[in-house]
């Protein structure tokens, strides 16, 4: 797995490639959280397009980064997810956990309003 950081308004985008599988790339993931809550960044989109195959480990991230982030006073929205990462959310009743968007826009719009 492998992420890139960006920013559309205010918020951070995290974009994923790869397969999304935990271990040393939670440590990688934890540290730009913190990062991004250091400088006042506590809304963050997780734009899963390019993700090939996420495991048990992978949600344990999301559920993670969500946690942190919230504590920080923000919120994470999951974008472009694929429709397999979709029934992976539903069957382990992580659909109603996070908000979910079809885009990286309409995710940047729900902070707005």
């Amino acid at each position: 797995m492998s992420f890139i950081t960006s920013e559309v308004n205010s918020c951070a985008v995290i974009a994923f490639e790869g397969k999304v599988v935990g271990g040393p790339d939670a440590v990688s993931l934890n540290e730009k959280l913190h990062e991004f809550i250091s400088m006042d960044k506590t809304n963050v989109i997780m734009d899963l397009g390019k993700v090939k195959f996420m495991n048990s480990s992978g949600l344990g991230m999301l559920i993670s980064s969500l946690t942190t982030l919230r504590k920080a006073g923000g919120d994470l929205r999951i974008a472009n997810h694929s429709e397999k990462i979709k029934e992976l959310l539903e069957i382990t009743q992580l659909a109603a956990v996070f908000k979910q968007y079809p885009s990286v826009e309409e995710a940047v719009k729900s902070f707005e309003s």
